[in-house]
């Protein structure tokens, strides 16, 4: 009988994981790094709708003080929520009907084009893939290949199933 060994990889010894508390987060810098984004969420808007960015700034401005005041929310509240809760919160709350200025704010927002503004978030998420996350894909092996294009295939077939069905429904 073979001698075997059982080894186990702990990622934790092997890979710099700088995972960031956001109850620890510097407000004030993230809002430099939002006002950045803001700039190229409004010319790519400019550039995919050809909405001029003065026209557009102002529902920028309005996502930007969402971002920001959800930020402070997700640093300062004694509880734990995920910024992008507390950000997701604001933006539901600030545009309920019959919330005051409800309706303006969703009339500024709708120059702005979603596609347009998640194209270059998705583009640096994309680039922004670390020399760690290449060393546990490749530590994850090739089944991990298969979950992948299972996962894709079927998360498409569920949405080709869901929009035929709400298509068929609205006839």
């Amino acid at each position: 009988m073979a001698n075997q060994t059982n080894t186990t990889v702990n990622l934790a010894d092997d890979l710099p994981l700088n995972a960031e508390d956001e109850r620890k987060i510097d407000v004030v810098k993230h809002s430099g790094l939002l006002l950045i984004a803001c700039a190229i969420g409004l010319i790519a808007n400019w550039v995919g709708t050809g909405t001029s960015p003065l026209v557009a700034l102002p529902g920028m401005a309005v996502l930007y003080i969402a971002c920001i005041i959800g930020l402070g929310f997700a640093r300062f509240v004694p509880f734990y929520l995920p910024s992008v809760a507390w950000v997701s919160l604001i933006a539901i709350l600030i545009t309920i009907p019959g919330v005051p200025g409800a309706a303006w704010v969703s009339e500024q927002v709708e120059h702005l084009n979603f596609l347009a503004l998640a194209t270059p978030a998705l583009a640096y998420g994309g680039l922004a893939l670390t020399a760690s996350e290449f060393a546990i894909a490749r530590r994850s092996g090739w089944k991990i290949v298969i979950v992948a294009i299972c996962v894709m295939i079927g998360t498409y077939m569920g949405s080709v199933v869901v929009a035929d069905l709400f298509l068929r429904l609205g006839q």
